[in-house]
């Protein structure tokens, strides 16, 4: 039961995507329950669709309609041996509530750090409020995934001994330093020597924008045409960055194999948020062969070897981005040593390693509740 899924695009729904096929590939059954979009998407007998309506301040997000009866006939249907969670929104709570109900074992995931999103987007006294309620929705289950150090010890020292870091992992087949593409490069309609500055992500609040927006003023007035700066993404600050930086290259949202293509076809790629949890697009830039600068802070920094596999700047600091990518674009030898360093550290991070693990997690409690008579068994944690 997830809270965002395709036709939208994120960090979510490309790890459920990944969870999903795993599965599948492994011989069993998923049935999967998402909010329905208002642009057409495929689905089969094993899909649930429910109505859901636009979050207002970001109206790509959707909010489900409460619809638990007809849930509930849907996954009876399906007869699941467990129920994963990836999201603690409206539809992740019915999922919740079903596992609970039904006696099944329940795994969750804490992607998105909510708490600092209070403070980004101006209300820092709900905070403390956001961290109760994501403590009441995860105790119950046997398992909750988080993908970085700084959050999996948060969720540890706030009492969820479940708590277990998964979701680290990068498909480095598709993302790949081979999918430069010259043909995209020209369409920019810059030199061949220009360096590229690449941001991928939701142009929303919690993503740091102001500092991107500071940062690259700076480096276009002290760069010229040596630097072009392209922005594939969107959200509620799409206008915002438009009106701020009118000669940015903007992609809007991108579907996969197009977004490995321009990860591969730029050369440096720039990542303000101070947020993530783990920051896949930082991973599939260092797959795609890319030199990083990206925020001190989060799930990052389990990636990123500063100096070594990218560059880590102080997250408020504009100042501190514009100096590590000028000096990337200054020195092309060490961007590209940087890059090779930065592939062979995501080589390490392969996803197939960790789709085991899981695979491994979810039978053992899928045995646990065959096995057990007591309600909710999370024998596995």
């Amino acid at each position: 039961m997830t809270d965002t899924f395709t036709p939208q695009i994120n960090g979510v729904t490309t790890v459920v995507r990944r969870i999903a096929d795993a599965v599948r590939e492994a011989g069993h059954t998923v049935a999967l329950a998402a909010p329905r979009y208002p642009e057409r998407h495929a689905r089969g007998s094993t899909e649930l669709r429910l109505p859901s309506l636009p979050f207002p301040p970001y109206p790509a997000l959707r909010l489900t309609l409460p619809a638990y009866p007809r849930l509930a006939r849907f996954l009876d249907r399906a007869r699941p041996e467990l129920v994963h969670v990836p999201v603690e929104g409206p539809l992740g709570l019915l999922g919740r509530r079903y596992a609970l109900r039904r006696r099944l074992p329940l795994v969750t995931a804490y992607h998105t750090n909510f708490p600092q999103y209070m403070i980004d987007y101006g209300v820092p006294r709900l905070a403390r409020t956001t961290w109760r309620w994501l403590l009441w929705f995860h105790r119950p289950s046997c398992l909750t995934y988080t993908p970085g150090t700084e959050a999996l010890e948060s969720l540890q020292s706030r009492g969820l001994a479940q708590a277990r870091q998964w979701g680290r992992g990068v498909d480095t087949r598709v993302f790949h330093p081979r999918r430069r593409s010259v043909e995209w490069r020209r369409s920019l309609q810059v030199a061949d020597d220009t360096a590229v500055v690449l941001h991928v992500g939701r142009l929303a609040p919690e993503k740091n924008l102001e500092t991107l927006i500071e940062a690259w003023r700076a480096l276009r007035d002290r760069l010229g045409p040596r630097i072009a700066f392209v922005i594939a993404g969107d959200g509620p600050q799409a206008s915002r960055l438009s009106s701020e930086l009118p000669w940015v290259h903007r992609m809007g949202f991108l579907d996969r194999d197009t977004l490995a293509r321009v990860y591969a076809s730029a050369d440096i790629c720039m990542l303000p948020s101070k947020t993530e949890t783990c920051g896949l697009v930082a991973l599939e830039a260092m797959a795609s062969g890319l030199a990083v600068v990206a925020a001190d802070a989060g799930g990052v920094r389990d990636s990123i070897r500063s100096q070594a596999t990218g560059l880590l700047a102080s997250p408020d600091d504009p100042r501190s981005y514009t100096e590590a990518v000028e000096n990337l674009v200054e020195h092309p030898g060490r961007r590209s040593a940087m890059a090779t360093a930065a592939r062979q550290a995501a080589e390490a991070r392969d996803v197939a390693t960790e789709n085991r693990a899981l695979l491994e997690d979810l039978m053992n409690l899928a045995g646990d509740q065959r096995e057990s008579t007591r309600a909710g068994a999370c024998t596995a944690a």
